[in-house]
């Protein structure tokens, strides 16, 4: 017999077009990822950016790095999302999570089992599970008890490779069906996100538009503030 999942159906195109969001399901917020490297002022920068609008997360994603320097780097930073009450995440290592006493981890799909992760952190961490364009790959991380599950790359974007990219209606496919919180990502920034926001996105997961804007990290923030006070 052969394997089938409900990938294998295509998604009608235009769903997205015709969603309307549930006004009682919260309205989209934004979710800072940091750039792949730090600055020695990053600290500076990741606090006017945290200031300068609603944040509902932060996560830490150092790739390369072993994780006693990850940790050294997390420590203030940490420190920083506590005062403005932000969520610190990490990112692939739910060990080094448990380290930190983080707020929750984020698991690519290599990274680990979802019960795994739940066993070890506990039941007040949030757990995110990255499901590229995989409407299985979600549902399963719903059932396995994940948080919020991850769609993209959207757009093209310089932060990470990409080869999955999602059509908008999977977010509408899924905040349709689902009151677990879906997240965008892939090369948002906030001349192209407003499609996400009315296709369902209940997170924008923002890097590079917020760390690489022109006039600085707070001024993107404050755009991304009011594209999503406008939803």
């Amino acid at each position: 017999m052969t394997d089938f999942t409900n990938d294998d159906l295509a998604l009608d195109p235009h769903f997205a077009d015709r969603f309307e969001r549930d006004d009682r399901r919260p309205p989209c917020q934004l979710y800072l990822i940091s750039p792949p490297a730090l600055d020695d002022d990053f600290g500076e920068k990741l606090k006017a950016a945290l200031e300068a609008g609603p944040v509902a997360a932060f996560q830490l994603r150092l790739k390369g790095m072993d994780d006693h320097a990850i940790a050294r780097a997390a420590e203030p930073l940490q420190r920083i999302c506590a005062d403005q009450d932000v969520a610190f995440i990490i990112n692939d290592s739910m060990a080094l999570a448990k380290r930190l006493g983080a707020d929750g981890v984020h698991l690519g799909q290599g990274d680990g089992d979802v019960r795994e992760a739940r066993a070890l952190l506990g039941p007040s961490a949030q757990i995110g599970v990255t499901c590229h364009d995989s409407r299985h790959l979600a549902m399963e991380a719903g059932e396995a008890g994940a948080d919020y599950v991850a769609f993209g790359a959207f757009y093209p974007t310089s932060t990470k490779e990409t080869r999955h990219r999602p059509e908008l209606s999977i977010l509408s496919w899924w905040t349709a069906l689902f009151e677990l919180p879906c997240v965008a990502i892939g090369g948002i920034t906030p001349a192209n996100a407003a499609p996400l926001v009315q296709a369902g996105a209940d997170f924008l997961a923002v890097s590079g538009a917020v760390w690489n804007h022109a006039t600085g990290p707070q001024a993107a923030v404050t755009e991304f503030a009011e594209l999503l006070s406008t939803d």
